[in-house]
């Protein structure tokens, strides 16, 4: 086969691979965007929570979740993304520049990690809280069921040791009053003379 055979041959393979183009689409589940958005909004100062109403709230007070995508609502198209959070800010922070540095981050993680654009983010806040106060409010249900199985686990070993304490030096009485009792018992037999030769 000479050059110019292959070069042509060659040609007719590129234009057929370029003709023929692989169809499909992507898209992406609500639940993806909602927890790029959760993850990354982890990161952001002042901001202690994105709240996810009474019943979401409720859950959380029962049993400790680690659901990033709690209280962030998205609506997903083919080409752009609206977003809508609750969100509790701590106290003393300048809630303009705490909304503005959400939308920065909203923005870029998503159109970052999936093309889309970022046409719309609402933030409503539902609360403000100091640190303290937002910690104390943290604490689920199961953490003080925990906490107080611990405690009753720690009493009851505790009780459990003064009984085995009681107990031992009870029996260790109880001993010395048995062999006292033998010894006294032995004295009397040795003294009594036998009635049988």
């Amino acid at each position: 086969m000479s050059n110019l055979e292959k070069n042509v041959s060659t040609e007719k393979n590129e234009s057929t691979a370029t003709t023929h183009e692989v169809k499909g689409s992507l898209t992406y589940e609500n639940k993806v965007i909602q927890k790029i958005i959760g993850l990354a909004l982890e990161k952001v100062p002042g901001l202690l929570d994105v709240d996810g109403g009474f019943f979401s709230n409720l859950t959380e007070k029962i049993i400790n979740t680690d659901n990033v995508t709690r209280g962030v609502n998205v609506e997903v198209g083919k080409t752009q993304v609206a977003v809508d959070l609750n969100v509790v800010v701590e106290y003393k922070i300048n809630v303009p520049e705490l909304y503005n540095k959400i939308k920065e981050v909203v923005t870029s993680e998503v159109s970052q990690m999936t093309n889309l654009e970022v046409v719309e983010v609402n933030v409503n806040v539902v609360d403000i809280k100091t640190k303290e106060q937002f910690e104390a409010d943290s604490v689920s249900l199961q953490d003080r069921v925990t906490d107080v199985a611990e405690s009753t686990g720690e009493f009851a070993s505790e009780q459990f040791e003064k009984v085995k304490s009681g107990f031992s030096s009870g029996v260790s009485t109880a001993k010395e009053k048995a062999s006292e009792g033998v010894e006294a018992v032995k004295d009397v037999t040795s003294k009594e003379k036998s009635r049988v030769n």
